[in-house]
């Protein structure tokens, strides 16, 4: 396997293990080169704080964009999150055909909403943008929030069922012809789901970890990362989802006895499992 090139654009939240602060550390653990375009820059994230500072850093990108195309820098991928505004969407998709090498992967967390609710600071325009930037990605990876603002479909917190995870596949796959990875499913007691959805085929592969009573923040991120470092190291996407969710369970348990450390997981004290994990498919 040869060595990978990621370019990963989201924010910088200064505190609070999410965005950039968990995707460059995870990625790199993950043994592939990584890259970072920050869209925005925050003093904390914006869930559980308030008086947080915000840098949008739109009016940045274009230029940094230009300089690497004059330098021939190239990504074998390029992974999203958080953006700061709806105006970094046409930024982030210029950038994507002018430094992707050909094949390059397009991997986008449309990173907007959790709990039935839009993070703050978002409304309908940030929604519609996601949507083109999902349209033309080759893989997205929303959880249930983000895949029923992205499709019109009312949120359902209590009583999922497989009826509605489906629902959501295939609405989804009316986005675009990118494979969908669809986290937090709700519909066995005391387990969580994702399913891997191939609208090309129509596959769906569903994968259930333990549910963990505790709420969290940047495990999507987390799950991200490791989902997109995996798959650059080797593994499908069908696998990719299985680390990538063992890994967040285990990231999660890894914080379960420290209860002030309610604004992040301690993904580090995972990071030694999701080495070996790579390690023994590598070896497969």
């Amino acid at each position: 396997m040869s060595y990978k090139r990621v370019l990963t654009i989201q924010d910088i939240s200064c505190v609070g293990q999410c965005s950039l602060t968990v995707a460059l550390p995870i990625l790199s653990a993950c043994g592939v080169e990584t890259c970072v375009l920050p869209s925005a820059v925050l003093s904390t994230h914006t869930g559980g704080f308030t008086g947080f500072t915000f840098r949008d850093l739109t009016d940045d990108m274009p230029g940094i964009a230009d300089h690497w195309v004059k330098e021939g820098i190239r990504f074998d991928a390029i992974y999203t999150g958080y953006l700061g505004s709806p105006r970094q969407v046409a930024i982030v998709k210029d950038i994507m055909e002018r430094t992707l090498v050909p094949g390059g992967l397009r991997i986008v967390d449309p990173a907007m909403a959790d709990g039935g609710k839009l993070y703050t600071g978002f409304d309908e325009k940030h929604v519609e943008c996601m949507k083109e930037l999902c349209a033309c990605a080759d893989i997205i990876l929303p959880n249930i929030t983000e895949a029923c603002f992205l499709t019109g479909t009312e949120y359902k917190e209590e009583g999922q069922d497989r009826a509605y995870a489906e629902l959501l596949l295939e609405k989804l796959s009316e986005l675009g012809k990118g494979v969908i990875i669809l986290k937090g499913i709700l519909d066995r007691p005391g387990a969580i789901g994702n399913a891997v959805h191939d609208p090309k085929t129509g596959n769906t592969e569903y994968y259930y970890t333990d549910l963990i009573e505790k709420k969290s923040h940047g495990t999507g991120d987390c799950y991200a990362s490791a989902f997109t470092g995996a798959l650059l190291r080797g593994a499908g996407e069908v696998k990719s989802a299985q680390i990538a969710a063992d890994y967040v369970v285990r990231s999660i348990e890894a914080t379960m006895d420290d209860p002030d450390h309610w604004y992040g997981v301690k993904f580090e004290k995972a990071i030694p499992w999701l080495e070996k994990s790579l390690e023994e498919i590598a070896g497969s």
